[in-house]
C-alpha cells in the first residue's frame, strides 16, 4: 500500500536544492573540464596504483588470482551501476526533476535506494556463497592449478561485496550529476586507488610471500566503503540523502527495471567483451591474465579522463532536452560529444599504438615485472589502441538512446557486436593468443559504435552538423604529425630499457607534452580554432 500523504506542510521536509543541469553554450564543457580534471587526477593515481602492484607483485599466480577476482565484481558494477542502472535512473530521474515536484524526486530516490540495496545484499550473498562456481565459470583455466584457483576463490570473497558498496555509491553519483554536482563523484574513484596503493605497501608484509596478493583484495573492500560514506554528505547537502524504502510496485522503480533490462547489453558491451577476454585468457600461459590487464588500464586512460566525462556530462542535457522536446538541441548535444571525443581519440590511440613499449617499459620495467612481460603488454595494448575511438564514442552514443528512454535498439546492437566478439575471440586466439582477444575486442567495438552512429541518423536524432569533413582532415593530419614526432622522440632503447627510473618518467613526460604541443600546433597551423568545439 503507498505510504499516506503529508497532512500539512509541518510535515514536509525542504525539497531537494535545484541545479539545473548543464545545457547552455560553455556548461557543457565547462562541466566536461571539471569531470576530467578530477578524472585525471584518479587516472594518474591509478597509473601510481599500477607502478606499485608491479613492482611489488610482477607477474604470478597471485596477480593473476587478484586480477579475476577483482573484475568480476568490478564488471558487475560497470554493467549494472555505472551501466544499465546509471543510463536508466538517470532520465527517470531528470523526468521526475522537470516536473517540479521535490517530494516526488525525494519518494523515488527513497524507494530506489530501498529497492536497488536490498537487490544487491542478495547478489552480494549469492556471489560470496558461489565464488568456487563463478571462479570456475570465468577463470576455467585456474581449475588446471589448484594453488591459484584456491586463491582467486578467496580473493573473490573479498571483493565480491564491493559491488554492494560501489553500486549505491553509483546510484549516489547519478543523483549528484542529475543535479550538477559532478566534482565530487568524479573524485570518488581516487579513494580505491589510495586504498590499494596503501594495502600494496603497508598491509603485504602481514601476508607471507605466496598470499601477498590478498592483501589488495582487502584493499578493495574497504575502498567500497569509503567511496560510499564519501559521498553522503554531498547527498545530504541538496536534501537528497535517501531514507531506504522497499517499493518493487512503485511506478518509477518498475519504470527504471523495464529500462534496466535490455540496457545490461547496451551500454557494457565493452565490458562483456572484456571478461570473455579473461575467460579465455585464463586457458593461456600464465601472466596472459595480468600482460591483457596491464594494457587494458593503458587503455582506460583516456577512456576515462575524455569519453566517460563527456558521456557523464551530456546524458543529463539529452534527457532534459528530450523531455523539453528539442530534437536539434538534442542532436547539436551529441554532434559536440562525438567531435570532440573523436578530437582527443584519434591522437590517444595513435600515441599507445607507437609508444607502446616506451610506455610500459618506463611504468612498470621495475623488480619481477620483466622486459618479457612489457613486449607482451606492449603487443596486446597495440591491438586495444585499433579500439580506443570506438569505444570513446560507444560511450557517447549510447547515451542518445538511454536518454529518450530507449533500451531496445542498444540491446540489439549490443547482442550483435557481442556475439561478433566471440566470433573474433575464436578465430583469433588460436595464432595470435592474448593479443588475439584484444584486437576482437578493439574489432567489436567498431561493430558497435558503427551500429550505434546509424541507429542514431536512420531514426533522425542525430544529424552531423557541416563541416566534418574538413575537421576529420585536420584532426587526421595533425595525428599524423604527432605519431612521427614521438617515434622519433622515443626511438632510444637504451634509455627505456636500461635508465633509472626517473630517468624514465622524465623522458615520457618529455614525449608526452611534445607529442601534445605538437598536435596542438598542426591544429592550428590547419586553421582549428577553439570556436571549434563550441557547442
Amino acid at each position: 500500500m503507498p505510504p499516506r500523504p503529508p497532512s500539512g506542510p509541518q510535515d514536509v521536509p525542504p525539497g531537494p536544492a535545484e541545479t539545473p543541469p548543464p545545457g547552455r553554450p560553455g556548461r557543457l564543457m565547462a562541466s566536461t573540464l571539471v569531470v576530467s580534471s578530477m578524472t585525471l587526477l584518479s587516472r594518474v593515481l591509478g597509473l601510481a596504483r599500477d607502478v606499485i602492484l608491479a613492482r611489488v607483485f610482477g607477474v604470478s599466480a597471485g596477480t593473476d588470482a587478484f586480477f579475476v577476482a577483482f573484475r568480476i565484481p568490478n564488471f558487475l558494477r560497470r554493467l549494472f551501476a555505472e551501466g544499465a542502472f546509471n543510463q536508466a535512473f538517470v532520465p527517470v530521474l531528470s523526468e521526475y526533476k522537470s516536473k517540479g515536484a521535490p517530494e516526488a524526486v525525494r519518494l523515488l530516490v527513497n524507494r530506489v535506494a530501498g529497492t536497488l540495496g536490498s537487490v544487491l545484499i542478495l547478489v552480494t550473498v549469492i556471489g560470496v556463497v558461489g565464488a568456487p562456481v563463478l571462479i570456475t565459470v570465468f577463470a576455467p583455466g585456474f581449475g588446471d592449478d589448484p594453488y591459484k584457483r584456491a586463491l582467486a576463490v578467496e580473493m573473490l570473497r573479498l571483493t565480491f561485496p564491493y559491488l554492494f558498496f560501489i553500486a549505491l555509491t553509483a546510484f549516489a553519483g547519478s543523483i549528484l550529476n542529475t543535479w550538477g554536482r559532478f566534482a565530487v563523484p568524479a573524485f570518488t574513484p581516487v579513494l580505491l586507488n589510495i586504498s590499494l596503493i596503501g594495502a600494496a605497501l603497508f598491509a603485504t608484509p602481514l601476508f607471507v610471500e605466496e598470499r601477498m596478493a590478498v592483501a589488495l583484495a582487502w584493499g578493495v573492500l574497504a575502498a567500497g566503503m569509503a567511496q560510499l560514506l564519501f559521498q553522503l554528505p554531498f547527498l545530504a547537502r541538496i536534501g537528497l540523502m535517501p531514507r531506504p524504502q522497499v517499493r518493487f510496485g512503485d511506478p518509477g522503480v518498475k519504470k527504471i527495471m523495464a529500462l534496466m533490462a535490455p540496457a545490461l547489453f547496451g551500454v557494457s558491451v565493452s565490458q562483456i567483451n572484456l571478461l570473455l577476454d579473461t575467460v579465455l585468457a585464463s586457458l593461456l600461459e600464465t601472466g596472459s591474465v595480468t600482460w591483457l590487464y596491464y594494457s587494458d588500464r593503458l587503455v582506460e586512460l583516456p577512456l576515462g579522463i575524455f569519453a566517460i566525462a563527456i558521456g557523464t556530462v551530456i546524458l543529463p542535457s539529452l534527457s532534459k532536452t528530450h523531455v523539453t522536446a528539442s530534437p536539434a538541441e538534442f542532436s547539436r548535444t551529441l554532434d559536440w560529444g562525438v567531435r570532440l571525443v573523436i578530437l582527443v581519440g584519434l591522437p590517444a590511440a595513435l600515441a599507445l599504438s607507437v609508444i607502446s613499449e616506451p610506455l610500459l617499459a618506463a611504468l612498470f620495467l621495475y623488480g619481477d615485472f620483466t622486459l618479457f612481460d612489457v613486449e607482451q603488454s606492449a603487443a596486446s595494448l597495440r591491438a586495444y589502441a585499433f579500439g580506443v575511438v570506438a569505444f570513446m564514442l560507444i560511450k557517447i552514443l549510447a547515451p542518445g538512446f538511454f536518454a529518450r528512454q530507449d533500451t531496445r535498439t542498444p540491446v540489439k546492437i549490443g547482442i550483435i557486436a557481442m556475439v561478433a566478439n566471440m566470433v573474433f575471440n575464436l578465430i583469433l586466439v588460436w595464432h595470435l593468443r592474448h593479443v588475439g582477444l584484444a584486437l576482437a575486442t578493439a574489432l567489436s567495438a567498431w561493430l558497435n559504435a558503427l551500429l550505434l552512429w546509424r541507429g542514431l541518423s536512420l531514426a533522425g536524432f542525430y544529424t552531423p552538423t557541416p563541416g566534418w569533413g574538413r575537421q576529420l582532415t585536420r584532426i587526421g593530419l595533425a595525428g599524423l604529425a604527432m605519431a612521427l614526432g614521438v617515434h622519433y622522440l622515443a626511438a632510444s632503447t637504451s634509455l627505456w630499457f636500461e635508465a633509472t627510473a626517473w630517468t624514465r618518467a622524465a623522458a615520457l613526460l618529455g614525449v608526452v607534452v611534445a607529442g601534445m604541443l605538437i598536435y596542438t600546433l598542426a591544429l592550428l597551423l590547419l586553421g582549428m580554432r577553439p570556436r571549434h568545439l563550441r557547442r
